[in-house]
């Protein structure tokens, strides 16, 4: 049961870094850019359907799943992902290949919050910290290997991103049958808020539609307008409902916690940037600097693995530290990453010079500041808002993928290639200045965070704990 809760957490978060080192070649096998060809915004939506999905579905599977049994969900949004998953790697072109994205994306979402509960049930009381660590820890080291893995498998075509899922599904979900209980559901639980996540959903998806069509449509331009009008009438219509709604989306309560609120903003800032150094880091290697798949994979990867190193370093020796000024020292020192790469980075490669020293700075920045985020979010929450509380965060994380990856393609355009170095540079810049007001907005968690509640990747174990 330990090995299907992990494997399922670990297998959707592997998802996200495989598929960005892929993205290069993606766009040169759909013909992207080509004559009648589909743009390099419209491959944007490969990344953002997926992060809109499951920002939106996340909080409304975990209460389906109190409410209808852990398991019975849990192996749908397995199945769901692994199929999906296929369905991928069989896609022809962009459109299809999105549609596909939306629902492993929906699969992702029904794992995500199940996983954790089937994983404490199995567990002892006295085990069950561990168990905590041990899910939380799959976030970390997907993003360590993730690159690499991507990188590997891009050497036998990009479809294989999406095709190791198949066996790796498989295995999993005959020991979930097999292996797995269900968790007892409660009939109690109220029917989560689907139209609200329908509405949120929308407001986010057009919002990135109107940043990356941009630069074709005109910001000028009455579709523009229109289209961002429209994401903001989406939202209030979302905020409304969640007013009202039983059982909403996002309860008003949370946002009412001063410390919850300002990591929830930070949260989005700081992952906005996080998405766009990504990225750009990878189109830079690969497009200006000429790098293969394999190339890009191992040298993004150094980055990441110094995230957990960071943080179980942080506290260890950092124990009583406040969340806002790590978080802050941390978007600072990312920041600075985005400065470095924008000034050192050049048309010829320099990878132990330009691109290594400011990206192992950014894995550093990174590790003071998200698991101090997630931790320090939920911290002033009461016991049974806690699981909810988590689930929002993560939405903020995906949320500020989204606006990240849309806001590159609004400064890019349809530029990406060897000419796009100019506004690759810009790109950093604006990474920067985004970063320098998350580590602002950081000050508004004035909140201590206990040394026991903290684990070394930054989860909050006594609210997981309370949860299951």
């Amino acid at each position: 049961m330990v090995l299907v809760a992990v494997g399922a957490a670990f297998m959707s978060s592997l998802d996200l870094f495989v598929v960005n080192v892929a993205f290069d070649s993606i766009s040169a096998s759909l013909g992207v850019n080509q004559p009648g060809g589909p743009t390099a915004g419209d491959l944007s939506w490969i990344l953002n359907a997926y992060a809109v999905t499951y920002a939106a579905l996340l909080v409304p599977f975990g209460r389906l799943a109190d409410r209808y049994g852990r398991k019975n969900i849990f192996v749908g949004g397995l199945l769901l992902f692994t199929l999906a998953s296929v369905a991928c790697a069989l896609s022809g072109s962009v459109w299809v290949l999105v549609a596909f994205r939306v629902l492993q994306a929906a699969g992702a979402a029904a794992m995500t919050p199940t996983s954790l509960s089937i994983l404490l049930a199995a567990l002892p009381a006295e085990r069950r910290m561990g168990g905590v660590r041990l899910w939380a820890a799959t976030g970390a080291i997907a993003a360590a290997i993730g690159p690499s893995v991507g990188g590997v498998l891009t050497q036998f075509g990009w479809q294989w991103v999406f095709l190791i899922n198949l066996p790796v599904g498989a295995a999993l979900l005959v020991l979930a049958l097999r292996e797995v209980h269900e968790v007892r559901s409660d009939d109690e639980a109220g029917v989560p808020d689907l139209l609200g996540a329908v509405l949120f959903a929308g407001s986010v998806g057009l919002l990135a539609l109107g940043l990356v069509k941009s630069p074709e449509w005109g910001w000028a331009s009455g579709r523009t307008a229109l289209v961002l009008e429209l994401s903001l009438v989406l939202g209030v219509l979302f905020a409304l409902r969640s007013m009202r709604h039983p059982s909403p989306v996002i309860h008003p309560a949370l946002l009412r916690v001063n410390t919850f609120r300002w990591a929830i903003v930070t949260m989005v800032l700081f992952n906005v940037s996080f998405a766009i150094n990504l990225l750009v880091g990878i189109l830079w290697l690969q497009q200006i600097w000429g790098y293969s798949a394999l190339q890009t994979g191992f040298a993004v990867a150094v980055g990441p693995v110094l995230v957990p190193v960071t943080a179980g370093l942080s506290h260890r020796f950092l124990p009583t530290a406040r969340p806002a000024r790590l978080i802050t020292a941390g978007s600072l020192l990312m920041a600075l990453s985005s400065l470095l790469l924008a000034i050192s980075m050049g048309p010829k490669p320099a990878y132990l010079t330009a691109y290594l020293p400011a990206w192992l700075l950014g894995g550093v920045g990174v590790g003071l500041a998200l698991p101090n985020l997630m931790a320090g979010a939920t911290h002033d929450l009461a016991p049974q808002q806690a699981a909810t509380g988590s689930g929002v965060v993560t939405m903020a994380r995906q949320i500020g993928f989204v606006i990240g990856v849309s806001l590159l393609f609004a400064i890019v355009g349809e530029g990406i290639g060897l000419g796009a170095m100019d506004t690759f540079t810009t790109c950093f810049l604006v990474a920067a200045a985004v970063l320098v007001t998350a580590s602002v907005t950081a000050f508004g968690m004035a909140t201590r965070v206990r040394p026991h509640q903290v684990t070394f990747l930054g989860a909050s174990a006594e609210h997981h704990h309370k949860r299951g």
